[in-house]
């Protein structure tokens, strides 16, 4: 006891003894430290708002917001007596606080590195593998432990690495960048960053790894879906075009769509079309539909030759075009042809079969080697136009016969269109007659109206001309009849005596025998008029070659 009292009394710290129990037996404090005038026998821990034990012998605690470090220890081996050592410990404190926040720092750092998908790869100065992530194993197929501690030099005798960038940013104490193979046999792409300490020294080389063959596939996934989002905005663009461009096509039938949907489809190429049909069917407007959807339109014309309506001493002339003074009232200084006031547009030769084969052979020509010389002259002139031609006559029998060319024919039929005739096409004719009779009427000024009948009369009717002769009879029965309500009555004559009036007519009761041969006669009718024998009619209408041959001398039908 005299020893310890000796301790107390003559030691500079604050110290404090206790018993087992851990209750004051001695003390040498400040006066004022707990602001208590006896603490003796009292648990010691008690007198501490806080208590934390950092190590076995060390102590960090605190009192009316002061912090003390405590250092601890037995005075006797059996363990009867413990001493403590306070020293002030706001020191400590501030420091237990930042070592708090660098690992809460690093443990932060290491959860960014490993949730990065790129590979993240870390050297010392010396080239030796400090930290990787996850993402290596899925770049290289190989664990990300393997790496840890083994040298840049080792990896590459191994063949894990091609080359090494951190040698490189070790050589140039610069970012370094390389593309690269992996082991894996995956293209990669690395970059090295250096990170220097306060002497300006190299501590630690940072590698990123990115891998490249997604990239490139994502890339190449990128372009095809920007390939089919243009070629989406240019089938939009001609569906639009269907529905604003020309209001004169009026598409119903479930074959005309199709074409129209070809038509706008082929538009952006430049081939030579064919447009085949009966007169009247519409292969105009066909074909304007194609210019105004056509990539042509923007830059060129749409000009129009009826090879038909012009002379055939003209013709030659009016295509091609003729120098001055070529012959007799031809004009001094020149004039161009159809195909030059065509150029980067497009050029309509309607009914090509007209053509002499004098002229086709000029024609093939120009097809062929976008050239041409004009009547009188000596230079060739190089043309770029894409031409289309029509006709309503068979060139493939005009060939045969040999009053078309072989090699012309071949070279205007790389796209054929056949355009149905309107009998062929019967859902459209109702729409059709709708659209005239609101364009005639605004026209002309004039309210007018067909009843029922006379609908189903333009509906049975085989429209010979198609549609121009539909227009045509249209506008002249809106002129010609004065009342407002047109009926089967006031069709021309030369229409009255067709089978579709009978059909519609409501002014008698007709007998089922009746109905039954008007129906007979308006379908052989039909017939006659697709179908070039009587065997194509006979198979059409699923009977004998006899008894068509009948019922054509029944109606006084005959080719």
């Amino acid at each position: 006891m005299l020893i310890l009292n000796l301790i107390t009394n003559t030691h500079p710290f604050n110290m404090v003894i206790v018993d087992r129990d851990g209750k004051i037996q001695s003390s040498q404090l400040e006066q004022e430290l707990f602001y208590q005038s006896n603490i003796k026998d009292k648990p010691f821990k008690g007198l501490f708002d806080e208590w934390e034990e950092l190590g076995s012998n060390i102590i960090l605690a605190s009192c009316n917001d002061q912090r003390y470090l405590l250092l601890t220890d037995h005075l006797h081996e059996d363990g009867s007596q413990r001493i403590y050592i306070m020293v002030e410990g706001e020191g400590v404190h501030a420091l237990k606080q930042q070592v708090k926040e660098l690992d809460k720092s690093i443990r932060q750092l290491d959860a960014i590195i490993e949730s990065s998908y790129d590979g993240i790869y870390i050297t010392d100065a010396e080239g030796n593998t400090l930290k990787t992530n996850s993402a290596i194993e899925r770049l290289t197929g190989i664990p990300k432990e393997y790496y840890i501690g083994k040298n840049m030099d080792d990896l590459i005798k191994r063949g894990i690495l091609q080359e090494s960038v951190t040698k490189k940013v070790l050589e140039t104490r610069q970012a370094v960048t390389v593309v690269q193979e992996n082991f894996n046999g995956k293209e990669t792409l690395l970059t090295g960053n250096p990170i220097l300490n306060e002497q300006d020294e190299i501590e630690i080389i940072v590698t990123n790894i990115r891998d490249l063959s997604e990239l490139n596939q994502l890339n190449l996934q990128l372009k095809k879906a920007e390939k089919l989002n243009e070629k989406y905005k240019e089938e939009l663009k001609r569906l639009k075009a269907t529905a604003n461009q020309d209001k004169n096509i009026i598409l119903k039938n479930e074959k005309m769509i199709k074409i129209y949907e070809m038509i706008e489809r082929i538009a952006d190429f430049d081939t030579t079309i064919l447009v085949l049909g009966e007169s009247g069917v519409g292969k105009d407007v066909l074909v304007r539909h194609f210019y105004q959807n056509s990539p042509r339109s923007k830059n060129g014309q749409l000009v129009k030759v009826n090879c038909g309506a012009i002379p055939k001493d003209l013709l030659e002339s009016e295509l091609f075009g003729y120098e001055g003074g070529a012959f007799s009232g031809a004009n001094r200084s020149g004039k161009a042809g159809m195909f030059e006031l065509a150029e980067n547009g497009i050029l309509f030769l309607d009914e090509i079969g007209e053509l002499s084969l004098e002229l086709q052979v000029k024609l093939l020509r120009a097809i062929q080697e976008k050239e041409f010389m004009r009547v009188g002259g000596t230079k060739l002139k190089k043309v770029d136009t894409q031409l289309i031609a029509a006709t309503n006559r068979d060139l493939k029998e005009m060939v045969r016969k040999g009053l078309f060319r072989e090699d012309l024919y071949y070279r205007l039929n790389v796209v054929p269109i056949s355009v149905p005739p309107l009998r062929e096409r019967q859902d459209d004719i109702l729409p059709l007659i709708h659209h005239f009779l609101e364009q005639y009427s605004q026209k002309y000024h004039l309210s007018k109206e067909f009843d029922y009948e006379l609908n189903q009369y333009f509906y049975y009717y085989n429209w010979p001309g198609n549609i121009r002769e539909l227009s045509n009879l249209i506008e002249r029965l809106i002129l010609t009849v004065p009342h407002e309500l047109i009926t089967v009555d006031d069709l021309p004559d030369e229409y009255k005596n067709h089978s579709a009036i009978n059909l519609v007519s409501s002014n008698k009761e007709l007998s089922l025998k009746e109905v039954v041969d008007m129906a007979e006669k308006l379908a052989i009718e039909k017939a006659f008029h697709e179908c070039k024998s009587t065997y194509e009619i006979a198979e059409k209408l699923k009977t004998s070659q006899p008894t068509i041959v009948r019922k054509l001398k029944k109606y006084q039908l005959s080719f």
